[in-house]
């Protein structure tokens, strides 16, 4: 507690309630002090800051110089919250990988790789089929059959010229020509004036032409006859 903290030493800046896993909370403060450095009694000092909640209740409640290295005071930690710890990886899990719907390509190999580093595994063979069997039916699926990719980094070159093509393409259909208007089946709208011309002689009657004597006396010969 008496060591000194230069003003310009960065503490770590994760945090660790009580219910998170204490291996990712350590993996964290690690990493960063690595960058900062510090000596062990800087890293027990710096360690405490990144407590909060009950697990910082928990620190409180050690007996005053319990703590005499950082290594005695994360195999406590550890022992603390042993039950929030996840259970460890296995390689098999990668076959519970699978592509939700709506998830682009890109997602879901970034998403795939980071299970592969988690269980770290280093079956190229199993890595490429549980990738194969997670992925869901589609063009690149269709071109992984083809191709028969060996390893898992000639997938991610697969995956990044398809998705480059794909991108081409949508471009193209996006700059395409548009299509030929089609011809109007319908007749021409007849002009004003012939319209016009057309409702006037519908609506005008035939004159009356009376008959001529010489039609009469033809008239009844036709009767009598």
């Amino acid at each position: 507690m008496d060591v000194a903290i230069p003003a310009t030493f960065v503490g770590p800046k994760v945090v660790f309630t009580g219910s998170e896993d204490p291996e990712a909370n350590l993996t964290a403060f690690h990493t960063q002090m690595m960058l900062v450095g510090g000596t062990d009694a800087v890293r027990c000092k710096l360690f405490m800051s990144t407590l909060v909640g009950t697990s910082m209740e928990w620190f409180i409640s050690l007996p005053d110089g319990h703590i005499t290295s950082f290594a005695q005071l994360t195999k406590l930690f550890r022992e603390q919250y042993i039950a929030n710890r996840a259970p460890p990886p296995n390689s098999y899990d990668l076959f519970d990988v699978r592509q939700y719907q709506g998830e682009t390509l890109k997602e879901f190999v970034n998403r795939f790789g980071a299970q592969v580093v988690r269980v770290n595994t280093t079956n190229e063979s199993m890595i490429v089929n549980a990738f194969r069997k997670g992925i869901s039916l589609g063009p690149f699926s269709e071109s992984l059959i083809r191709s028969h990719p060996k390893t898992f980094a000639k997938i991610r070159c697969c995956v990044v010229s398809h998705i480059a093509a794909e991108g081409e393409v949508n471009e193209k259909r996006v700059s395409a020509a548009p299509a030929c208007p089609r011809a109007s089946s319908r007749a021409p709208p007849p002009r004003v004036h012939e319209a016009t011309t057309s409702k006037k002689n519908q609506g005008r009657k035939r004159p009356y032409a009376p008959r001529k004597p010489q039609d009469k006396g033809r008239v009844r010969e036709n009767r009598s006859a």
